[in-house]
C-alpha cells in the first residue's frame, strides 16, 4: 500500500476536498525507480494481471506482474550488453503493446533515461528529437525499420535499433535479447530527482523541446490520477484508454499509475478511433476506469444509447488535454450514467488540477481544483496572485514531483519558464471563490487540436521547404470535434499558382515530415501575411480572424 491508499483508508467517510487537501503532504523515499514499482513490487503473486492486450482480430494476451518483470530484468541486462548504461537514452518508438511498458521498466531499471515517441511522428520530426536526445538506441517496430535505419546510419549517437516484432538486417530483436539474456538482475539505485524520461513538447518558436522529468514524475501523479477516476483505487478497477502511450496523458495517466497500484491495464492495436470499436472492447474486457480526450467523447456522443447496444461495466471517465464542453458533459450523465471528472496539466507538470465528483461536484467546463500536493494559481506577469475572478496565466509553484527537472540541454528556455518560483505553463485562465479553474485560452499561438498540443513553427518551417512557397503561417482554427484543427496560411513564389494538388502536395509534406496528426486540415494561399514592423508573423491577426469567421 503507498501513502496515497494509506492516507485515504485511514480518512473519515465523509472525506471532503478540504480535508484531503490539507492533510496531504509528500513522503517519496530516499531511493525510488520507477521501474521497479510498476513490476517488481507485485510480482510476488505469480498469478496478479497486469496486461491485457486485445490484438483487434479477437485474439489477446494477458502478461502477469511477473512475467513484467521477468521480461524486464532480461531486457535491462541485453540493454546493457548493447553499452547502455546510467544516463543513456532509450527512444521507444512502440503503439499500445505489452513491449511498451517492458523497454520503459528495462530503461528506469538500468538508471538510464526512456525518450517515448509518436507512432504518428514522421521523419524530420524522428531526426530531431534523436538528435537532440543523443539516444543509444531505439526500440521500434517493423513499420518504423525503415526511418529507423535510414535515422541510424545518419545519426552518430544512435548505435542500435531493436525491433520489437519480427526481424531485420542490421536491427537486433527484442524477442531474441530477451530470450538470451539472464534474469537476474541488480537493478541501478536511483532517487525520485534522478532523470528517468525526456518528453518532447511543441513550441511556438523554435524546435521543441525536451521536458525532462525525473523517477517521481511517477508517484507524484498518483493523486492526480486518484482524483479524476473518484478517489481510485478500489478493487476491480481496470483502465484503458485509446490515447498514445508516449504522451504523457495515455503514459503517467494511465499506464504508469495503474500498474502503480497493482491494477491491470487493457491495451489495443486500434488503428484510428472507431467509437464502436471503443465500445466493443470495453464491453468485451469490462472496463471500469477510461482517460478519454474531449475530441473521442464527441466522437461517441454520435452514438444511440450506448448502454441499449453494450453491457459496460464503466465507473469512471477522466477527461483532458482540451476544454470540454457542457454538451459533452450532459451527454456523458445521460447516456452513459457517469459524471466526467475533467482534469489539468500539461508535459512540464501535469495533473495539477482535477475534479473529483466523489469529494466535490464536478463542473462542466471547469478544470477542477487544485490537486493535493500541489498549489497551483493565477498569476500577472509579475508573478504575483491574482484574487478569483481575474484573468491570469496559470501556475504551479515548486517544488513538485510532476514538474520537469528542466528543458534537456536548453537552460534558457527553463529559466524563461519560471517566475521566481513559480513554473507558467502559458494557459490562461480565471479561478473562483471555491478554487474551480475556468480555461479561457492561450497566451501564445499553440494549437491544441484532439489533445495534442502543436507548434506552429515546425509546420511553417516544413511549408516553406516546398518550392512553391514563399512564406507560411499555421494557427488553430476552431473545430466542433478537435477542438481546433491545424490551418496554413500560405504565400506562393512570384509566378507559382494555387491548385487542389498542390494543397494535397502541402499536407503530405507535413505528414511525411511531421506527422500525421499536424498537417494542415485546411490551406489558403493568401497575396500577403500579417507582420510586425519587424517582419514576424502576426500569428494572432490570423487566429483572430478565424475565431471571428466561426462566430
Amino acid at each position: 500500500m503507498d501513502f496515497w491508499e494509506t492516507l485515504t483508508a485511514r480518512m473519515p467517510r465523509n472525506l471532503d476536498y478540504e480535508m484531503l487537501y490539507d492533510w496531504f503532504y509528500w513522503d517519496l523515499p530516499a531511493d525510488y525507480n520507477i521501474g521497479l514499482d510498476i513490476c517488481d513490487r507485485h510480482a510476488g503473486d505469480k498469478g496478479r494481471l497486469a496486461l491485457i492486450h486485445d490484438r483487434g482480430d479477437g485474439t489477446a494476451e494477458k502478461w502477469t506482474f511477473f512475467e513484467l518483470k521477468r521480461a524486464s530484468d532480461r531486457l535491462a541486462n541485453a540493454l546493457r550488453g548493447l553499452g547502455v548504461e546510467r544516463g543513456a537514452r532509450v527512444a521507444i518508438l512502440l503503439r499500445q503493446s505489452p513491449e511498451l511498458p517492458i523497454v520503459h521498466a528495462a530503461t528506469y531499471k538500468l538508471g538510464a533515461v526512456a525518450v517515448p515517441l509518436f507512432a504518428l511522428f514522421g521523419e524530420e520530426a524522428l531526426r530531431f528529437r534523436l538528435e537532440d536526445s543523443g539516444a543509444k538506441v531505439i526500440v521500434t517496430d517493423a513499420g518504423h525499420h525503415e526511418v529507423a535505419a535510414t535515422l541510424r546510419d545518419e545519426l552518430p549517437d544512435l548505435e542500435h535499433v531493436v525491433l520489437a516484432d519480427g526481424e531485420e538486417s542490421g536491427a537486433e530483436s527484442l524477442e531474441g535479447l530477451i530470450k538470451g539474456a539472464s534474469s537476474i538482475f541488480e537493478p541501478e539505485k536511483t532517487a525520485p530527482e534522478d532523470p528517468a524520461i525526456i518528453i518532447y513538447t511543441s513550441g511556438t518558436t523554435g524546435s521543441p523541446k525536451g521536458a525532462l522529468h525525473g523517477h517521481g514524475i511517477l508517484p507524484g501523479h498518483v493523486p492526480g490520477v486518484a482524483l479524476p477516476h473518484d478517489l481510485a483505487p478500489r478493487m476491480g478497477d481496470l483502465f484503458w484508454t485509446p490515447a498514445d502511450w508516449a504522451w504523457i496523458g495515455g503514459l503517467f495517466d494511465v499506464l504508469m499509475p495503474a500498474l502503480h497500484w497493482g491494477l491491470p491495464v487493457v491495451s489495443s492495436t486500434m488503428e484510428g478511433f472507431d467509437p464502436e470499436a471503443a465500445f466493443d472492447l470495453m464491453q468485451r474486457w469490462g472496463v471500469r476506469n477510461v482517460f478519454f480526450p474531449p475530441t473521442v467523447l464527441r466522437m461517441m456522443r454520435g452514438i444511440e444509447k450506448p448502454r441499449e447496444q453494450w453491457e459496460l461495466d464503466l465507473a469512471t471517465i477522466a477527461c483532458g488535454g482540451e476544454p470540454l464542453e457542457e454538451a459533452t458533459f450532459e451527454w456523458a450523465r445521460e447516456e452513459l450514467g457517469i459524471v466526467i471528472n475533467e482534469f489539468y496539466g500539461q508535459t512540464e507538470c501535469n495533473l495539477v488540477l482535477s475534479n473529483c465528483n466523489t469529494i466535490m461536484p464536478a463542473r462542466a467546463g471547469s478544470m477542477g481544483r487544485a490537486v493535493p500536493g500541489h498549489r497551483v494559481a493565477v498569476i500577472d506577469e509579475e508573478g504575483n496572485q491574482l484574487p478569483p475572478g481575474e484573468r491570469g496565466e496559470v501556475a504551479v509553484e515548486r517544488p513538485d514531483p510532476v514538474m520537469m527537472l528542466g528543458y534537456w540541454n536548453n537552460e534558457d528556455a527553463t529559466e524563461a519558464t519560471f517566475v521566481g518560483d513559480w513554473l507558467k505553463t502559458g494557459d490562461l485562465a480565471s479561478v473562483d471563490e471555491e478554487g474551480y479553474f475556468r480555461f479561457t485560452g492561450r497566451d501564445d499561438d499553440l494549437i491544441i487540436s484532439a489533445g495534442y498540443r502543436i507548434g506552429p513553427a515546425e509546420i511553417e518551417d516544413t511549408l516553406t521547404r516546398h518550392e512553391d512557397v514563399l512564406m507560411a503561417a499555421a494557427v488553430g482554427k476552431p473545430d466542433g470535434e478537435r477542438g481546433q484543427v491545424v490551418k496554413a496560411f500560405v504565400v506562393l513564389q512570384e509566378g507559382q499558382k494555387e491548385s487542389e494538388n498542390l494543397v494535397g502536395e502541402l499536407q503530405d509534406l507535413v505528414k511525411d515530415r511531421l506527422g500525421k496528426h499536424e498537417y494542415p486540415r485546411e490551406v489558403e494561399f493568401v497575396k500577403e501575411l500579417p507582420t510586425t514592423a519587424t517582419g514576424k508573423i502576426k500569428r494572432n491577426v490570423l487566429r483572430e480572424q478565424e475565431e471571428g469567421a466561426k462566430g
